[in-house]
This record gives C-alpha cells, structure tokens and sequence, in this order.
C-alpha cells in the first residue's frame, strides 16, 4: 500500500534533504487538510514525523498531533525522537496506531524489545535507517544519520524477531529525499530473508515509475512524501498506480 507521509516543524509541513535540518523545505500546506485530502485519494494509513519532537523531546508537538489524529479517519504511524516509554504511550495515548522509532532500537534494544513484549508488535514500526558500505554492509545509522551504529540491519532484525517484530520501515539514506528512485534491491532481498516482517520502503520516489519497481519486491508499503507535495504525481496516481 501507498504510505504517504508528512514531516511536521512548529506545525509547519517542510521536508529535510538527507535528514539535513539545514536544508528545510517548507510547504504552505495546512497539515489536517493534507492528511484529509491522502485518505479521501484511498490512503488507510498516513505516515507523520514530528521533527520538533526528534530533535527536543520536550518540545514534542503533542497538542497538534492529537488535533491531527483526532481528525482523520485514517489510521496513523507517528515517529521522532522516540525515546522513552513514556513517548510510546502518550503517542498511543493521542490515537496514533503505530509508534515509529529509530535511534533508540539501535542504541537500547533490550529496552525497545520490552516495548514491542508490552503494547504488542502490531504498534511498534522500528525505523531503520541504514548507510550501504563499499563491502555491502547494511550498517543502521543513528541519530538522525549523524552517527555509525557499527550494527547491520541483519543483526538487529535477528534479535527483534525473538519478541515477534511484525513492521520495519527501511530507508536507503543516500536516496531519501533526492527522487531518483528506491533500492529496490535492496527490499527484494530484505523481503526473501525475513518474510515473517512487514516492510515499508522509504526514501526516493520521484515517479510513478518508482512505484512501480516495487510492486513486486515484497514491501508492505511504500512511502512517499516529498513526491506527493512537490506535486510530481497526485495521491490518485499514486494509488492507482500501485493498486493496478
């Protein structure tokens, strides 16, 4: 299924070239009415990241994000900057469906895997953002890509599977934000090793013809922001595209 997704600052739709808080587009676009517009299109899940929240969990756009929740009928995954249980029950509190979250399943596993035994896994999506080295190691990076785990995708999946891992949303970081397509390869083979997990491709689609590369490659979902906002196809598209 089409994903799409919207990152939120002080309220304000942007998007992030390569996780880059200095390369900020901004979109003048009232989220509620975004979201209302992706779920009318046939989206049944929407994808939200508060970027105020992954960078200052204090500052964590709760209020929003529960206005927001409260007024689409679709069901939402909602991720930044999780890193306490207390942020996973407040955003499942606010009415998110599915708790995004990234660094802290990397740096606190034990921590996490009791997160997914206590609220079940069909509510936890771990983020996995990962940097492909010239050997092909898939190593995940942290906080906010700044930082080498040291840790491939393939261990980490190991170890979450003892609790049941049911979701993982895998990005490519050289392609997020840039429109030249997804790794393909890369979800075709993640889906043939661990068929028991659903996967959500992130990062790079700029075409319709992107969409359709993945179709077969096993993912779950496929999300798409950037795209969608820049206007290179439209919600309808992309649904059709994927559904056809």
């Amino acid at each position: 299924m089409i994903i799409p997704a919207l990152d939120l600052i002080d309220g304000q739709v942007v998007r992030l070239f390569q996780g880059d808080y200095g390369q900020v587009t901004e979109y003048n676009v009232n989220p509620t009415e975004q979201f209302a517009v992706y779920h009318q299109a046939g989206a049944n899940w929407l994808h939200l990241v508060d970027l105020t929240g992954a960078k200052n969990t204090q500052a964590r756009q709760l209020t929003l994000i529960r206005q927001l929740l409260t007024s689409t009928p679709a069901n939402i995954q909602i991720g930044g900057g999780v890193r306490c249980e207390q942020d996973v029950s407040d955003l499942l509190h606010a009415g998110a469906q599915r708790v995004v979250i990234g660094s802290t399943a990397v740096k606190q596993p034990e921590r996490v895997k009791g997160w997914i035994e206590k609220y079940g896994a069909e509510h936890i999506v771990l983020a996995l953002d990962i940097n492909i080295d010239n050997n092909g190691n898939r190593i995940v990076a942290v906080s906010g890509w700044q930082e080498d785990s040291g840790v491939t995708i393939e261990t980490l999946l190991e170890d979450f599977l003892k609790v049941g891992l049911k979701h993982v949303l895998c990005t490519d970081i050289s392609r997020d934000g840039t429109l030249t397509g997804s790794n393909v390869e890369l979800y075709v083979d993640l889906c043939r090793q661990y068929p028991q997990i659903q996967f959500q491709s992130s990062g790079g689609i700029g075409s319709l013809d992107d969409i359709t590369a993945l179709k077969g490659s096993g993912v779950a979902g496929v999300i798409v922001g950037r795209a969608l906002l820049d206007g290179k196809f439209s919600a309808e598209q992309a649904f059709n595209c994927w559904n056809s």
